[in-house]
């Protein structure tokens, strides 16, 4: 329950409570009605300007309209009290027993808690990664990844149908590269000295291994075949060995994806001529030419020539595209344009790109695309991520580089694990710079906000073990019918309180697309929690755990509890399994 949502239908219900004792004329248009946290947890949980946007609407000045509304909600028992700051702002205090009921709700809903419906079933999709099949994944790939996958993850508890999508750009003249690479590190691998591997080509050692394999399984026969007449099965066995090795580490990453595009799929059924059509038919594609290009520095270095070009401009972008070269060849972009058109065309209208930061500049181009081969019906939205940076101590850190010259993306879980590395990437907004250095993000302290979760919910498991070794092993099963109202010390129920704001917390994620609030909140939780253990180490009234107390123990097993359903919802989103002990 969405503590926030609630109050606000309460505050409605208020307003027409006053309209009908007659004590305000109409009932008001409440779309400008808010409800949220005050800016300092002094002036209370729940802030709402109901007086000064509807005031107008009933008649009354704002102060005159707060206080009549104050008077109605103080007959609230969700609330405890009402105050009326500047000209007209609410807060409000929530009630003790309120706070309480949102506990054995998490009880209720234990990882399930903050769910909602605010997507509606609305098909989402996300397209994420999207590595080049060209080479292993890199360090680089490691925080789009990650983000994508608890982006997809925020939205599906919000309630959106969401398709996770990786495309697979296995056309173009990359792919032509691999397929040359592989070719002469097998005749390589065949006993043949092919010398220094020609610039342009792929010298990672990855090929080689490629290379090998095709050996290995089919022997030396291409020794005897022109380059060019083997070609696409160079190119098509090197993709598929390294969409596996993708794959792996994707798995090993916690990673899994519903749909893998093929642009080369797409190319071969006519997808790009179809989407060129479409916006050919909406008069959106002209003959014509480009002004010369700034990389253009002298008159020799560009020619002008007749290509088919996409208005983008008519749809924001800064300039026309071209899609269709003068020799009658696609522009990188055209297929990109048929991409989102198949997405489109299997349903989707609300879709999502995670994207390096260095793509930014592609940004308008492919919104101006998708607004037009869609006529409007899908919105495309662009995650830019920002790099990483490696260090170890402030000093720049090395892996190794087997790849050629980059570090694996294996090469960081091998060393960190899948959690510890999916946590860290997302303590920072995707597009501000990250540092990620391997002492800190292994720290065990406060100011590791990684470490301070896990150990909040580690430090509850052994108050459950306690627990159980005094009351019984079935004393969590019991927390249910705990007495709540025997919790009245005001950090326990500043825990209460923040546990609650979860549900709002997760929606505000998933509207704004950012999943690290989620790491700041789990801080928060986790910050309230060793609070009041250390309450507990100063003053033995407030430990946890009374053996001549039961009722009033099981009272505080339910918030501890409830604070582990929480904490493990949260790290569900980004992919991490909560530990026991640490």
């Amino acid at each position: 329950m969405n503590i926030f949502a609630q109050l606000k239908i309460d505050i409605q219900e208020a307003i027409k409570n006053l309209h009908k004792q007659g004590k305000i004329t109409s009932v008001p248009d409440f779309a400008r009605l808010t409800t949220e946290p005050p800016k300092e947890s002094a002036f209370g949980d729940v802030a709402t300007n109901a007086a000064l946007v509807l005031s107008g609407q009933v008649g009354l000045k704002p102060r005159d309209f707060a206080t009549m509304l104050c008077e109605e909600l103080g007959k609230n028992d969700k609330i405890k009290r009402v105050e009326i700051a500047g000209p007209g702002f609410i807060n409000m205090f929530l009630s003790s027993s309120y706070l309480m009921q949102q506990v054995q709700e998490i009880l209720k809903e234990q990882e399930d808690y903050g769910n909602s419906q605010m997507g509606q079933g609305e098909k989402v999709n996300v397209e994420f990664v999207s590595v080049n099949p060209t080479g292993p994944m890199h360090v680089g790939h490691v925080r789009g990844a990650v983000f994508g996958d608890a982006l997809a993850s925020l939205l599906q508890k919000v309630g959106y149908d969401v398709t996770r999508e990786y495309y697979v750009n296995d056309l173009g003249a990359q792919m032509d590269k691999l397929a040359r690479s592989t070719y002469l590190r097998y005749r390589e691998a065949c006993g043949e000295d092919i010398g220094e591997i020609p610039e342009g080509c792929y010298p990672g050692e990855y090929v080689k291994d490629i290379a090998k394999s095709i050996l290995s399984k089919e022997g030396d026969k291409y020794l005897n075949i022109k380059e060019e007449d083997c070609h696409l099965h160079f190119r098509d066995v090197a993709r598929e060995h390294i969409m596996n090795w993708i794959k792996k580490d994707l798995e090993d990453a916690g990673i899994h994806f519903d749909v893998f595009t093929s642009e080369k799929a797409i190319a071969e059924s006519g997808g790009v001529e179809a989407a060129l059509k479409v916006l050919d038919d909406r008069g959106l594609i002209y003959k014509g030419f480009l002004e010369k290009p700034k990389s253009a520095k002298a008159p020799e270095d560009w020619s002008p020539a007749e290509m088919t070009i996409f208005k983008s401009t008519a749809f924001g972008d800064e300039t026309d595209r071209p899609v269709k070269r003068a020799d009658g060849t696609y522009t990188y972009f055209m297929p990109d344009i048929a991409y989102q058109y198949d997405k489109f065309s299997r349903g989707f209208q609300k879709l999502i790109m995670v994207l390096g930061a260095d793509h930014a500049g592609y940004v308008l181009r492919l919104q101006s695309a998708v607004k037009a081969v869609t006529d409007g019906q899908a919105d495309l939205q662009c995650k830019l991520v920002q790099m990483v940076s490696f260090s170890e101590n402030g000093q720049p850190y090395k892996m190794s580089k087997r790849a050629g010259s980059f570090v694996l993306f294996s090469d960081l879980l091998n060393q960190l694990g899948k959690d510890l590395v999916r946590f860290f990437m997302l303590t920072r907004k995707n597009d501000t710079q990250l540092d990620f250095d391997f002492v800190k993000v292994k720290e065990q302290s406060k100011d590791n906000l990684v470490f301070y979760v896990q150990y909040a919910h580690a430090r509850a498991f052994s108050v459950f073990r306690h627990a159980q070794d005094m009351f019984g092993k079935d004393v969590l099963d019991r927390l249910s019918q705990a007495d709540l109202s025997l919790l009245t010390d005001e950090t326990e129920l500043q825990l209460a309180r923040t546990l609650a704001t979860y549900p709002r917390q997760v929606e505000q994620a998933a509207a704004l697309g950012e999943p690290h609030r989620i790491a700041y909140y789990l801080y928060d939780v986790a910050s309230t929690f060793h609070a009041l253990w250390n309450k507990g180490r100063e003053n033995v009234q407030m430990r946890f755990l009374d053996e001549q107390n039961e009722d009033l123990s099981l009272a505080r097993l339910a918030l501890v509890r409830a604070m582990t359903f929480v904490v493990a919802s949260g790290l569900k989103i980004f992919g991490v399994q909560p530990v026991e002990e640490m």
